[in-house]
């Protein structure tokens, strides 16, 4: 899969997702780590990346613009996890929800549970 990850979480996911074989960038490795939100959501569409972040804004930005791309995967209640615990729970995670990230959807990560959201929220489709 394709990703990018967000500022809210290290650069270090970016290197964890590529080294276990996913096509995946870091704001800061294109020059995006001053990017309003809207110019990240704007790449990952266009450029068909899962955003990978813990700032929530992601998926208020899906349901305001009722749009089905790009995907969002949301660490929630984990940002207290190392960069590399990250990564493992995601990749632990992606079977499960690979097929629902590439048809359009928000993935909450949490501790304890994984909530899947289909894209677009609330709306048309």
């Amino acid at each position: 899969m394709k990703f990018i990850v967000d500022n809210a979480l290290s650069p270090r996911v970016a290197l964890g997702l590529r080294e276990a074989g996913h096509e995946a960038v870091h704001v800061r490795d294109l020059g995006m780590a001053t990017a309003e939100d809207d110019e990240i959501f704007e790449f990952a569409a266009r450029e068909e990346r899962v955003v990978v972040s813990a700032d929530a804004d992601f998926g208020t930005l899906l349901a305001l613009r009722q749009e089905a791309r790009p995907s969002v995967v949301l660490f929630r209640c984990t940002t207290q996890r190392r960069p590399d615990e990250q990564v493992q729970l995601l990749l632990t995670n992606l079977p499960g929800t690979q097929a629902a990230l590439e048809s359009g959807a928000v993935v909450v990560l949490e501790d304890s549970r994984i909530r899947i959201r289909e894209l677009p929220i609330g709306g048309k489709g």
